[in-house]
């Protein structure tokens, strides 16, 4: 029979931390039957019918044991006692006349049950309401057929539970920035108090001491706000462990399957209905709507600023030659705008640059040129994979991620016309961009067998090829203007 601390241990894996009996059992060191029994037990009564049983062999030294015991943990570990040592200790000094095997076991008992009763034990942090943590997250979305990685900035409520999402193309600082601002608006207030972890686009270094020099614009940032941010230590995510599992809760919710967009403000428009359908739902532990307790946060927030942040940063660059300046590692052209070796302004929003001259007069304004990580859709092995489950055509989402042409081509009910269509779409798309075929089938009539499509794809890519205007120059001078094959016959003595 297990002690008392032991016992809660294993009630404390199993009700608390989630553990199976299997990986309770392991992690205490027990039989597996020993731990279903603890971990669901009903009746915790103190039965009166048993007694502790006595061991008239080792009870006159436990006490002595036990204390070597305890001391060997305030002992470098090559110092301490092992069982053996023990057992010739007790022999020696206390005439014990038991068996070392006895000894032993008792050792690696007692052993068991003081790493039981240190086990570290953990206690629900409670967090005032009006408090709030932030976290960026990485997901995949699709734009054009293509996979694009996105950041997601997410602001979470341990109190209440509810969450506030925002996407961004980027995690700088103008992006970080612009995700606050909206997500404050989204919540119609700000949070008094808000957990950071030490990102760069708040934080520029961590002094030896603890004390963080941050960025201008992030200071100017919560002045504005009127909010107290507060950072974690260094590679301490657990401190702010609400946002944490925030952030893999709405990648795993909200973020599968890719979502689809064709503009930003269509993507952040879906996360934020997502997470506000998410706040009807009733609290993990409270039992009460997330959308009741949110309205009790709420009403602890601070009230907006008359006057929404701007976020941007400014810098300058010298014009070259070439009339270019560079920007974010890109070029952006300014020829016929400013002459060659002008200074001129740059106001780094997250989604543009407006170029402006030394007397702050707008010039040019440009999309920010983003360089984030994209990547093909492996379009072969998707239609190699449907051509072994056809019937998953309309289960599956990288379809959805086709053009509408492509879409109803391979959406037929036909189960063997289907199988042939994938068949040629694995082709096509190793050979053609999956845009291209989605322009063929568009023009292409829908009774259009897999040959014609494949001859109008192959003329399209000819088309692209060849010149509109080609000059023969290689034949000889006499024959460059033959209108038949004669001539050359006559040459070759061929009557």
């Amino acid at each position: 029979m297990l002690k008392m601390p032991q016992q809660e241990y294993i009630r404390f894996l199993r009700e608390s931390e989630g553990h199976s009996v299997s990986e309770i059992a392991r992690q205490v060191g027990i039989h597996w039957r020993t731990a279903n029994r603890y971990a669901d037990k009903a009746n915790w009564n103190e039965d009166l019918g048993k007694r502790k049983s006595n061991s008239p062999i080792m009870g006159p030294v436990m006490e002595v044991v036990d204390a070597w015991l305890e001391e060997d943990q305030l002992l470098p570990r090559k110092q301490r006692h092992t069982g053996v040592r023990i057992f010739q200790r007790l022999q020696a000094e206390y005439a014990f006349t038991g068996g070392q095997r006895t000894v032993l076991a008792y050792v690696k008992k007692r052993k068991s049950e003081m790493a039981l009763e240190r086990a570290k034990s953990y206690e629900r942090l409670e967090h005032p309401p009006g408090e709030a943590q932030v976290d960026f997250t990485t997901i995949q979305v699709s734009r054009d057929q293509q996979l694009l990685s996105y950041k997601l900035l997410v602001v979470s409520f341990p109190s209440s539970n509810a969450a506030f999402i925002y996407p961004t193309p980027a995690e700088n600082q103008e992006c970080f920035l612009e995700g606050m601002k909206q997500c404050f608006t989204q919540m119609g207030g700000v949070p008094r108090r808000v957990w950071f972890d030490n990102l760069s686009a708040a934080v520029v270094h961590i002094e030896k001491h603890g004390e963080r020099q941050l960025t201008e614009g992030f200071q100017r940032f919560c002045a504005h706000y009127r909010m107290e941010a507060v950072f974690c230590n260094p590679y301490s995510g657990h401190e702010k462990g609400h946002v944490e599992s925030k952030c893999g809760y709405a990648k795993r919710n909200w973020a599968v399957p890719i979502p689809i967009y064709e503009s930003h403000e269509q993507l952040a428009d879906y996360f934020a209905e997502q997470a506000r359908q998410d706040r009807e739902r009733p609290h993990y532990a409270k039992g009460e709507q997330i959308a009741d307790l949110w309205e009790f946060d709420r009403r602890h927030l601070l009230t907006l600023p008359e006057n929404a942040f701007e976020p941007f940063r400014m810098s300058a660059a010298v014009v070259n030659k070439y009339g270019e300046i560079r920007v974010d590692s890109s070029t952006i052209p300014l020829a016929g705008l400013v002459p060659p070796g002008s200074e001129v302004l740059i106001q780094t929003f997250w989604d543009r640059l407006v170029i402006l001259t030394q007397q702050q007069q707008i010039v040019h304004e440009v999309p920010r040129p983003y360089t984030g990580r994209t990547a093909d859709v492996p379009w072969v092995q998707v239609f190699t994979n449907l051509l072994r489950k056809p019937r998953s055509v309309n289960h599956s989402q990288f379809v959805r991620m086709l053009p509408e042409a492509v879409r109803q081509y391979v959406n037929i009910t036909d189960l063997a016309v289907r199988k042939e269509r994938l068949q040629a779409l694995a082709h096509w798309s190793g050979v053609y961009p999956i845009a291209q075929i989605g322009e063929i089938l568009q023009e292409a009539r829908s009774e259009a067998t897999v040959a014609q499509v494949t001859a109008a794809l192959g003329l399209k890519q000819l088309k692209r090829d060849i010149p509109v205007a080609w000059t023969e120059t290689l034949s000889p001078p006499g024959t460059q203007e033959a209108e038949s094959l004669e001539r050359y016959d006559r040459l070759m003595g061929v009557s």
